[in-house]
C-alpha cells in the first residue's frame, strides 16, 4: 500500500485491530501497525498517541454527539434529545460499513481488564459531555445529569446488540427502541 494513500487514520485502526486480534494486544507494537497500514511510525503519532489511541477515539464521537443534542428541537424532552444525538452516531461511526471494524474492537477491548478499563473511563467522560450539553440546552443540573446517565445506558444497550453477531439492524433503530425502553423502565420505578 503506497505512503500517499488518503485515510491514514482509518488505515492505521483497521491495521491495527487485525494485529490485535492475530498476534493479541500485548504482542502488538506502533511500529508493527504502522508497517501493516503501510505508514511511517511518525505518521502513526500524528492520528494517536498510543496504541490505545487507536481504539478510543472519543473526541470525535463527543463533538459529533454534543452537536447533534444542541441541534435538537426545541421542545425535545432531555432524554429525547440524548437520543438524538446518540441515533446521529449511526450515520457517521456506527454505520454499516463500519460494523466489522467496531465489532473486532469490541472484541480486543473485552479480552482485556485494563482496556476495558479505558472504555469505562471514555464513558464517563462522554456521559459528562452529554449533561453538559444539555446544560447548555437549560436543562437543570439533576434533570441533566439523569438523562445523561439514561443516554450511557441506550448507548451502552444499542452498542451492544449493534455489535452483537448476526443483528443487522441500524444503530440509529436500535438507539431508539434502547430509549423507549429505557423510558418504559423509568416509569416502572
Amino acid at each position: 500500500m503506497a505512503r500517499w494513500e488518503p485515510n491514514a487514520s482509518q488505515r492505521l485502526a483497521s491495521a491495527a485491530l487485525e494485529l490485535f486480534m492475530e498476534r493479541g494486544y500485548e504482542n502488538t507494537t506502533v511500529v508493527d501497525i504502522a508497517q501493516r497500514a503501510g505508514l511511517a511510525k511518525s505518521t502513526f503519532f500524528r492520528h494517536f498517541q498510543d496504541k490505545r489511541g487507536v481504539l478510543f477515539g472519543e473526541e470525535l464521537m463527543t463533538e459529533q454527539l454534543v452537536t447533534a443534542i444542541a441541534a435538537a428541537p426545541d421542545d425535545a424532552t432531555p432524554l429525547e434529545a440524548v437520543a438524538r444525538g446518540l441515533g446521529a452516531l449511526g450515520e457517521s461511526l456506527f454505520t454499516d460499513e463500519r460494523r466489522a471494524l467496531v465489532t473486532r474492537r469490541r472484541a480486543v477491548i473485552d479480552a482485556h481488564p485494563d482496556l476495558m478499563e479505558r472504555e469505562t473511563l471514555k464513558i464517563a467522560s462522554l456521559t459528562a459531555s452529554i449533561a453538559r450539553a444539555l446544560a447548555d440546552r437549560g436543562v437543570a443540573g439533576p434533570v441533566a445529569e439523569a438523562a445523561a446517565q439514561l443516554g450511557a445506558l441506550v448507548l451502552k444497550w444499542a452498542y451492544e446488540r449493534w455489535t452483537e453477531a448476526g443483528n443487522e439492524d441500524g444503530f440509529g433503530d436500535l438507539v431508539r427502541r434502547a430509549a423507549s425502553d429505557v423510558q418504559a423502565a423509568v416509569q416502572e420505578v
